[in-house]
Order: C-alpha cells, then sequence, then structure tokens
C-alpha cells in the first residue's frame, strides 16, 4: 500500500485511504467506534511498491519516493502500476479531488489482470469522474466501508465461482482524459485552459471482526433503505450471494 498523489495541471490529488461522511441524524444514533482497518497495515513506498504504468515524464516522485505526482495535460495522463501481483489483500485510497470545471477528467484506483487475462480477467475499482461547474464528482464503484464502517460483505460461495476474483492482479492509479466516454460522447470535454488551483499543502486471510460485524449491523438497520437480496419482485429467484451466511 503507498502513498500517492495525483496531479491535474496545478492541482493535488493525495491517494492514501478513502472515506465518506455518515450522518446519524441525532446523537442518539451515534455510530459504534470501530478499528481503523488503514491502522492495521503498513505504508509502501512509490519506489518500493509500484513502476511506471503510463505518462512518462507526468509521473514525478517525490520525497525519496515517498509520493509521486500523476499529471493529466494535453499531451497525456498518467499512471502507476504495482511490481507486484495480489491474490488478496487490502489496498487504500483517500484522494483530494480539484474543484470547479473538471469534465471529462477520469481519476482511477482499481486493480485488474487484463494484461494477462484479456478475454476473462477480473477487476475491482473505484473510479471518480469529473464534473461541469458546481456538479459533484460522480463515484463509480460499489461501498463496502463507510467511515470503517462496514455496510456490505461478498463471501465466496460455489454458485460465484466463475465471477468470483481469484487470479493475480496488479493495483493501479490513474489520470486520464475520458472525454468521449464519460461525458456523453465528447459534449463536455477536459477544458486545458482552467486557471491554476492551489492544492493543500496479520492474519492469511483477513474477515470482519466481531465488532465490525456489530457495526455492519447497525450501519444496516439505521442507514439502509434499499436490498436487492430483499426485492422478491425483481428477482424472483435471489442471487447466489445473498445466500451467503
Amino acid at each position: 500500500m503507498a502513498l500517492l498523489q495525483q496531479k491535474l495541471l496545478a492541482s493535488l490529488l493525495v491517494i492514501f485511504g478513502i472515506s465518506a461522511a455518515v450522518s446519524a441524524g441525532n446523537g442518539h444514533d451515534a455510530a459504534p467506534n470501530v478499528t481503523r482497518l488503514t491502522d492495521l497495515f503498513g505504508h509502501l513506498t512509490f519506489n518500493h511498491g509500484f513502476t511506471e504504468f503510463f505518462g512518462g515524464s507526468n509521473i514525478q516522485p517525490i520525497n525519496n519516493g515517498s509520493y509521486a505526482n500523476l499529471i493529466l495535460n494535453k499531451s497525456s495522463g498518467s499512471g502507476l502500476v504495482s511490481q507486484s501481483k495480489y491474490y488478496y489483500g487490502f489496498f487504500s485510497a483517500a484522494i483530494k479531488l480539484p474543484s470547479g470545471y473538471t469534465s471529462g477528467v477520469v481519476v482511477a484506483f482499481y486493480m485488474s489482470n487484463a494484461d494477462l487475462f484479456p478475454h476473462n480477467h477480473d477487476e475491482i475499482d473505484i473510479e471518480l469522474l469529473g464534473h461541469e461547474k458546481r456538479k459533484d464528482w460522480v463515484l463509480q464503484t460499489n461501498m463496502f466501508l463507510v467511515d470503517n464502517i462496514p455496510v456490505r460483505e461478498i463471501l465466496y460461495n460455489d454458485a460465484i465461482s466463475s465471477v468470483y476474483p481469484s487470479k493475480p492482479m496488479s493495483v493501479y492509479a490513474t489520470i486520464w482524459d475520458g472525454s468521449e466516454w464519460a461525458t456523453h460522447g465528447g459534449k463536455y470535454p477536459v477544458d486545458y485552459n482552467v486557471s491554476s488551483r492551489d492544492p493543500v499543502d496479520g492474519e492469511e486471510f483477513a474477515k470482519l471482526s466481531e465488532q465490525q460485524r456489530m457495526g455492519m449491523e447497525w450501519a444496516r438497520k439505521k442507514l439502509m433503505f434499499y436490498s436487492y437480496c430483499k426485492d422478491s419482485s425483481r428477482f424472483k429467484v435471489l442471487p447466489p450471494e445473498c445466500k451467503a451466511k
């Protein structure tokens, strides 16, 4: 797990862990105290964990390789890829996104093995899509934890074995121009003329602890308003992962 930074023009995207705020509404529904998963694992520097994926000079290691600036400009985006491949692990990213007009910009932190298995690859990704002015970034992913509280768990079983990630994957961090793909065929492309922005200067297998499971039950009870595993009108037969215990 590495500390990374991404930079769009003069802005910085700092990668080292990701969280989203949850409001319980009042003091009586305060979230349980749950151990921070990021505190259970050591960090890996850029030099020891990653290498260039694409972008050449748009990748700028700094602070003796503790960080790396990833730049998007008219010439190219940029990206990093892990030096090792992983069957399993804990990978964390906190991403600082620029404000203002960022339509067409795609920031991604993900795992994939498409280079080895182009026709049957595994992929787990977090993608953030830029926006027009005064609109929020779009987060494309399935959420599993919010503020270190588990909200989703998918356990392996034979019924989903064909689609369950099972092959070694690399870890990637990228920033690129996705105007054609992410903005309705290029309707709102990346604007490279925007003004500069000021940056803001164990166990072999992991499983949920009883404390974390209690947190998940709390989050589901207090905050979840829909579960496809209980949507009998949509599914005559529930998906196999819904039956996992």
